[in-house]
């Protein structure tokens, strides 16, 4: 037996005939993407995958349930489905991410995989009343729409809570402010990090609004959004399958046009992650910053220390885990550049393309759904505020005059606080000098923790 009889079987398509790896459960279809597309190294991702396989069982039940199917054809389907969904043939899905725009190369690639383990066709039978048109980007939204409710949302709701937690666990104790970079009045650091979950709390409702706009499916809408060679039940039914499978809520597009021709939906949601992005940087700054030092930063608070921070210099300890955080969000933010110019390329009755918005989508939601967790985990949560630091910088703190404002005047105030930086003496004692008012006076007006309650001097 020679050396290609045993590495090789010989497959045929419309095309003719292919070499095939011989343990492969792919056909010659997937084959040509393989050899045309020898881009990036880059496969679709696995939830993308587990999607095909949901799309494959659900088109197989409801065939089978319109009568269009044998019971025994659309069980054989079921199963080889459930493989793909598990994870479990993901190394038979070898085509690079960069191939044909509308994913055909990916939908033959699963249609293959499974009628090798059905033993049915991958065209008449996995691929009845479908296509490639309608399939991936109904793959693209049930992928997002289950990673951001298993994965991001989650992550969201645990960051949230444990920056409340923290808020409570650090309740009265007073920081300076800052604007500019500049030291403001006083807040608190329950205001700081209410703030924060407040944050995290709008965007969790803006990505949960969008993702229920992208629960809307073109699946039925076949090659153009007409829904030819589909039955034309399968849509509304499909949807209420898969709904039924994922415990999520999905719905058939009354227009399918728009699924097919357009991402607006997609689109829409990196556009949500991107703004998730911008208060997840915030916040990892925020971070970053407030523990600089240890002796010449600001120096507010200690992060906890995970690992050494130089390979040169002894004892350094660096911001690493908001360092990820910003790294993720500039991966995010990248990434939505990448889905917008995508989603304006549906030319026509199709967006062409389907495979990069798949890829990078799904990246995002992934990254930042971990990088949130291990934020909340590994930063927020046991984070130490050094009070002496803190207590000092707000006692010091010349914009504390600003409190007097109402009393003594603007400008009375600007010559209070000037004096006070330029000879680094507290403010109080400053203004016993400038002003008749007495010292409890001014102790009552200038309580670091009273002036973070707002109001006017009285």
């Amino acid at each position: 037996m020679n050396e290609n009889t045993t590495q090789f079987r010989i497959e045929k398509d419309s095309m003719g005939e292919l070499k095939v790896p011989a343990n492969a459960l792919y056909g010659a279809q997937t084959q040509r993407a393989v050899n045309n597309f020898p881009i990036s190294g880059l496969t679709m991702p696995r939830e993308f995958i587990r999607a095909l396989g949901l799309i494959k069982e659900s088109a197989a039940n409801v065939n089978q349930s319109l009568g269009h199917m044998s019971k025994e054809t659309a069980d054989a389907i079921v199963l080889a489905a459930q493989k793909v969904q598990s994870g479990e043939v993901d190394k038979h899905f070898p085509i690079d991410v960069f191939q044909t725009g509308s994913g055909t190369s990916s939908n033959m690639n699963c249609n293959e995989v499974i009628s090798h383990l059905a033993n049915v066709h991958p065209n008449d039978d996995v691929n009845m009343g479908q296509s490639s048109n309608d399939v991936i980007p109904t793959a693209i939204a049930v992928s997002s729409v289950l990673t951001i409710r298993e994965k991001l949302l989650p992550a969201l709701e645990s960051v949230e809570n444990v920056c409340r937690d923290k808020a409570k666990e650090l309740d009265g104790i007073v920081k300076t402010g800052r604007t500019h970079l500049m030291d403001a009045m006083p807040v608190t650091f329950t205001q700081e990090l209410n703030t924060w979950a407040d944050l995290i709390y709008r965007n969790h409702q803006r990505i949960s609004a969008a993702t229920k706009r992208l629960s809307y499916l073109p699946q039925g809408g076949t090659a153009v959004g007409t829904g030819i060679n589909a039955d034309p039940h399968f849509g509304v039914k499909f949807a209420a399958q898969l709904s039924a499978k994922t415990s999520s809520s999905f719905h058939s597009m009354d227009n399918k046009f728009e699924g097919i021709g357009s991402q607006d939906c997609v689109v829409e949601l990196s556009g949500q992650l991107k703004t998730l992005a911008s208060t997840m940087m915030k916040i990892a700054n925020d971070l970053r910053w407030m523990n600089s030092g240890p002796l010449a930063g600001i120096g507010e608070i200690a992060l906890p220390s995970l690992q050494p921070g130089s390979s040169i210099m002894p004892g350094k300890v660096n911001p690493v885990i908001p360092e990820a955080m910003a790294m993720v969000c500039a991966q995010v933010m990248g990434n939505d550049t990448t889905i917008t110019v995508a989603g304006a390329t549906g030319n026509f009755q199709l967006n062409v393309m389907l495979p990069v918005i798949a890829l990078n989508i799904l990246q995002s939601i992934e990254i930042m759904a971990n990088a949130v967790t291990v934020l909340a985990d590994s930063a927020i949560k046991d984070f130490v505020v050094n009070k002496e630091n803190v207590a000092d910088s707000v006692n010091k703190n010349p914009i504390l005059v600003t409190a007097l404002n109402s009393i003594i005047g603007y400008d009375l105030g600007a010559k209070i606080a000037k004096a006070a930086y330029k000879e680094g003496r507290a403010v109080i004692d400053v203004a016993l000098e400038y002003t008749d008012l007495s010292k409890e006076e001014l102790e009552k007006q200038l309580d670091p923790l009273k002036l973070t309650l707002g109001g006017i001097s009285k």
